[in-house]
């Protein structure tokens, strides 16, 4: 199977198993999950764009936390590289695609939502904050979706979180600056996460959707999981407010 079919597998794949035409997604995921993909990256970014269609909008989280931090406070949209995977990283760098101004949590698109999905996130004062790209998905009743991943690395609970601040979530407040596409600089100070002596356990969120806020399917090799977005953060938010250690548990010392 060459490119172009392996493109329009992954576009029907994924379709079938959940992901809305037109819609907006934020996709997480693990190239080599799908096994061998001619083309790699590309072809997995082809057939998702080709399977939402030219009316959705595609996000990829191009979270940069090992490279910008207190020690290296300086993000710059153009060139700071991501840090989650190859899909990611070649979406970053994709032409066409637009990325968010954030240090450390920062989300790139591709559709006609961008502008309203992205173009705020420097405003926040935390990670995933009333003006980020997660917060605004939830608003725009999109999709979360994990190919072949796994849902813990679902970057969107963080932002669920903020909204009842568990004792574990943030540490220092750091002085950033960014860099905007255009080389413009904007200082930013952020109160960043922490998560010391905590691991994530975001895959709970399954438990706590029926068939209506998460499906789950095939796509080549991989295993995929679509989340509804906007009942993802209904029932996380609840889940914390009655227990805030209900998506962590402690790292042995």
């Amino acid at each position: 199977m060459n490119g172009i079919e392996e493109r329009r597998r992954i576009a029907a794949e994924m379709l079938e198993n959940g992901l809305r035409r037109s819609g907006v997604a934020l996709v997480h995921s693990s190239l080599s999950s799908l096994g061998h993909v001619s083309g790699g990256a590309e072809t997995v970014v082809g057939g998702l764009l080709e399977a939402l269609g030219d009316a959705g909008t595609l996000l990829l989280p191009a979270l940069s936390y090992e490279h910008v931090n207190p020690r290296q406070p300086r993000f710059d949209a153009r060139r700071t590289p991501s840090n989650i995977g190859a899909i990611a990283e070649h979406f970053r760098t994709r032409m066409g695609s637009r990325r968010s101004l954030h240090p450390t949590h920062s989300v790139c698109g591709v559709g006609p939502g961008v502008e309203e999905l992205l173009g705020e996130h420097h405003l926040d004062e935390t990670p995933c904050g009333p003006h980020s790209p997660f917060r605004r998905l939830r608003e725009a009743g999109g999709q979360v979706v994990f190919l072949g991943c796994g849902m813990r690395p679902n970057t969107s609970m963080h932002g669920v979180e903020e909204l009842v601040e568990p004792p574990y979530l943030f540490g220092e407040r750091v002085h950033f600056e960014l860099v905007d596409e255009n080389g413009e600089m904007t200082p930013m100070d952020c109160r960043c996460h922490s998560f010391s002596g905590w691991e994530q356990r975001y895959e709970r969120i399954g438990g706590l959707l029926g068939g209506d806020g998460l499906q789950v399917g095939r796509v080549m090799q991989a295993t995929v999981h679509i989340l509804e977005a906007e009942l993802m953060w209904a029932r996380g938010e609840e889940a914390l407010k009655k227990d805030p250690l209900f998506f962590v548990e402690r790292v042995d010392a």
